[in-house]
C-alpha cells in the first residue's frame, strides 16, 4: 500500500521528467546522427557531424569563448549576488528588502527591453548613456561595445543572474542565529573577521548550490548574445557554442537550416552539463544538503 501510494505521488514528476527533458535529449542525440535540415529527412550520417565538429576551424574559437563566458558571467553572478545579499542583510530590513526587490526588476523585465536599455547605456556612440556623461566629465567616448565586449555581456547577464544568488544567500544569511553574531561583537570581531569566520562558513552550501544551478544554466544561455551582440562583434568574437547551435538550426534562410549538425553542438553540451553535475555533486558534497537535518 505505501509503494503504491508513493508510486502514484511520483508519477506526475516522472512523467513530467520523462516527457520534457529525457524524450527531448534522446531525440537530440539521435538527431546528431543525421543530416536533418528544412526538408525533415532523418538520413542517417554516423559521426560525420562529429567529424565536422572536430576539423572545423572555428570550433576553438566557440568552446574558448563558452569557457569565457561561462566562467566570466559565473564569477559575476555569484560575486555580485553575495555581495548585495550581504549589503541587504545588514542594514535596515525595510531598506534590504526594497533593494532586493529593485534589483530583481530586471528579472521580471522583458528581455528586450532590458537588452535595449543596456545596449543604450555601453552604446559606443557619443549619445551613449556612459560616453554622454564621461563627455560632460571632459573624457572621451569608449567603443565599449566593440572594446570590452566580454565585460558587457558578464555585466548584462550579471544583473539578471545575481539576484536568484542574492534571494538565496539573504535568505541564508537571515537564517544563522543571531547568538553566534552577537557572541563574536562581544569577543571583539570586526566585521570582516564575522563574514569571514561565521557566515560564509555557514552559507557554503548556499555557494555551493548557485554556482552548480548558474554553471549549468549558463551552458545553455545565449538569450542576452543574441539580443545585444548576436556573436559579434567581429569575426564569432563572442560567439559560444549553444548561440552557434541556434545559428545552425534557425538560420535567416532554408537552406541554412542544419538541425543534424546543431544538434551536435547541444550534445556536447549535454554531456559537459552531465559531467560537471556529476563532478559538483562529489566535489561540493550535495548529497549532504539534501539530507535529512540531524540533531547535534
Amino acid at each position: 500500500m505505501k509503494l503504491a501510494v508513493i508510486t502514484l505521488m511520483l508519477a506526475p514528476a516522472t512523467v513530467v521528467v520523462v516527457s520534457f527533458m529525457i524524450v527531448p535529449a534522446i531525440i537530440t542525440i539521435l538527431m546528431s546522427f543525421t543530416n536533418l535540415d528544412y526538408r525533415f529527412i532523418w538520413e542517417w550520417v554516423g559521426l560525420a557531424n562529429y567529424q565536422k565538429f572536430i576539423s572545423d576551424i572555428n570550433t576553438p574559437i566557440f568552446v574558448r569563448n563558452t569557457i569565457i563566458y561561462v566562467a566570466g558571467t559565473l564569477t559575476f553572478n555569484v560575486g555580485m549576488g553575495l555581495f548585495l545579499a550581504l549589503v541587504s542583510t545588514h542594514i535596515h530590513d525595510t531598506l534590504g528588502t526594497l533593494m532586493r526587490a529593485l534589483w530583481y526588476l530586471p528579472r521580471v523585465m522583458p528581455s528586450v527591453i532590458y537588452a535595449f536599455i543596456m545596449m543604450w547605456i555601453f552604446s559606443p556612440m557619443d549619445t551613449g548613456f556612459l560616453n554622454t556623461v564621461l563627455k560632460a566629465l571632459g573624457g572621451e567616448p569608449v567603443p565599449w561595445t566593440f572594446q570590452y565586449y566580454w565585460p558587457f555581456l558578464f555585466i548584462v547577464n550579471g544583473f539578471i543572474g545575481c539576484s536568484f544568488g542574492m534571494v538565496i544567500f539573504s535568505s541564508a544569511i537571515k537564517a544563522i542565529p543571531q547568538d553566534y553574531i552577537i557572541a563574536a561583537k562581544v569577543d571583539g570581531a570586526s566585521q570582516l573577521t564575522i563574514i569571514r569566520r561565521i557566515i560564509l562558513p555557514l552559507i557554503k552550501w548556499q555557494i555551493a548550490f548557485v554556482v552548480a544551478y548558474q554553471t549549468l544554466s549558463l551552458l545553455a544561455s545565449f538569450e542576452y548574445i543574441l539580443l545585444t551582440l548576436d556573436g559579434g562583434p567581429g569575426y564569432y568574437s563572442t560567439e559560444v557554442m549553444i548561440l552557434q547551435a541556434y545559428h545552425l538550426a534557425f538560420g535567416q534562410y532554408l537552406a541554412s537550416m542544419r538541425y543534424g549538425y546543431a544538434a551536435v553542438f547541444v550534445t556536447i553540451l549535454l554531456v559537459i552539463g552531465l559531467v560537471l553535475s556529476i563532478v559538483y555533486w562529489r566535489v561540493f558534497r550535495l548529497r549532504e544538503l539534501m539530507a535529512e537535518p540531524k540533531m547535534e
